[in-house]
């Protein structure tokens, strides 16, 4: 009896199958490939100048163009150009500064504020309490964001729409200076889950910055 040698057989139906596998997997392949590219021409990124026009477009509701955002004893250059970008996209009305905080012009606050430092206006003194005569002296309430015993959580404020607020935010590692706490209308905290304590604070203010734009802006908009 003749013996059948089956390793030719074996080896066909092997490379079938990888050919096989080979052009199922290609027909896929085509498929999401379509499918991205028929995604990508279906959503289209905004042009610069298309962003800058929406921009235009919008009016901040009035508890945003009536916030101020006071920065005492902040160090860092970086976090006060943030302050800056962040009052700017959000329509704040002016920043204050004091202390030791850096005012422009600074070419380390101008990179980080991407010009912003020239588009929103800005209030600085060393002595503190020139700020603070300034807010009671136009009817602005007072709030420190600061981890007291005495803080709310910041989720549960909800000022009313017409409400002229200054937002005081301290130095980055020992926070607000006792003597200014005592003269805070409200305190704020914002809630956290995690092991560590606290926000950089350019960080704290965009969350904070869009708890109060969520908050003024009409329910049909949320």
């Amino acid at each position: 009896m003749q013996r059948v040698d089956k390793k030719p057989i074996l080896k066909r139906l092997l490379s079938n199958n990888s050919y096989q596998l080979k052009v199922t997997i290609y027909s896929k392949e085509k498929k999401i490939l379509r499918s991205t590219t028929a995604m990508l021409q279906s959503v289209q990124k905004k042009t610069t100048r298309e962003i800058y026009e929406s921009h235009r477009s919008r009016r901040p509701p009035k508890l945003m163009s009536s916030l101020i955002l006071w920065l005492h004893n902040v160090r860092s250059m970086h976090n006060v150009g943030s302050a800056f970008r962040t009052a700017d996209a959000f329509g704040i009305r002016s920043v204050f500064l004091s202390g030791y905080t850096p005012a422009p012009p600074r070419p380390e606050i101008t990179k980080t504020a991407l010009g912003a430092d020239e588009s929103v206006s800005w209030r600085q003194s060393a002595d503190p309490f020139d700020h603070l005569r300034w807010c009671r002296e136009n009817g602005y309430t007072l709030s420190g964001l600061e981890q007291t015993h005495e803080s709310r959580l910041l989720t549960g404020y909800h000022p009313r729409p017409d409400s002229q607020i200054c937002l005081l935010f301290g130095n980055e590692v020992t926070g607000i200076e006792t003597n200014l706490l005592t003269h805070c209308d409200s305190l704020l905290e914002i809630p956290q889950f995690g092991k560590k304590h606290s926000f950089n604070i350019s960080v704290s203010l965009g969350i904070a910055c869009y708890h109060f734009l969520y908050i003024s802006l009409p329910s049909k908009e949320k």
